[in-house]
């Protein structure tokens, strides 16, 4: 089966080469958090991959996502709530609590998750120049237009299909997921059943029938 990477696409769309619309977008968010959800909940022991990133997700010819690349990834047996290690990942995707301690949970892969639905919604690495001469990040440019309620000016302007009512949904995911507050944070089992309830069903679309 032939793959490429979440990461690849991105190049293609700055490039200007191809464009991805809005149900294709939903579709590699939601294989992206049935992945992770599967790795923090139903392994055992349990798995925190510490790199959740756009190049370490896999797409295949229909644009069904799957989280690869495991060299950074950690067993938390059942007693344990975190793991404190030397912080690896990727700048850009990494949770503070996790770049300030060195504590690993499954609350700094969900942060990391929250970094990718910003970018795939946007079509912006996490660390665009755009952000960087400004002194931000993306989570600080979503924090920023949410601050002003513009939190969709963050969608990518050239994707097709943007339905209103499910990109809100998107949106008040995302910030959930990227909290300061690790407490804050959803689980990635119920990102999916938020990503289910709030963004598939709504979207009415036969995109994701094969689900």
């Amino acid at each position: 089966m032939t793959t490429f990477q979440v990461e690849a696409w991105m190049k293609c769309y700055m490039e200007k080469t191809e464009q991805l619309e809005w149900e294709a977008r939903i579709n590699i968010i939601l294989g992206a958090a049935k992945g992770l959800a599967y790795l923090h909940h139903d392994c055992s022991p349990r798995i925190i991959h510490r790199d959740i990133k756009s190049s370490n997700i896999l797409l295949d010819g229909n644009f069904e996502a799957r989280v690869s690349d495991f060299g950074l990834a950690k067993l938390l047996e059942d007693e344990e709530s975190h793991i404190t290690t030397i912080v690896a990942g990727t700048f850009g995707y990494l949770a503070p609590e996790y770049m300030q301690s060195g504590r690993a949970t499954e609350k700094t892969d969900v942060y990391s998750f929250g970094v990718l639905v910003l970018e795939i919604l946007s079509g912006k690495r996490p660390t665009d120049a755009s952000f960087i001469e400004k002194g931000l990040n993306i989570v600080g440019w979503l924090n920023f237009l949410a601050g002003e309620s513009r939190e969709r000016e963050i969608v990518d302007p050239d994707c097709d299909g943007v339905q209103i009512e499910t990109l809100d949904a998107l949106l008040s995911l995302a910030k959930q997921c990227v909290s300061s507050l690790p407490e804050e944070r959803p689980t990635m089992h119920r990102v999916v059943q938020m990503l289910e309830s709030d963004v598939i069903t709504p979207c009415g679309s036969d995109f994701y029938d094969s689900e």
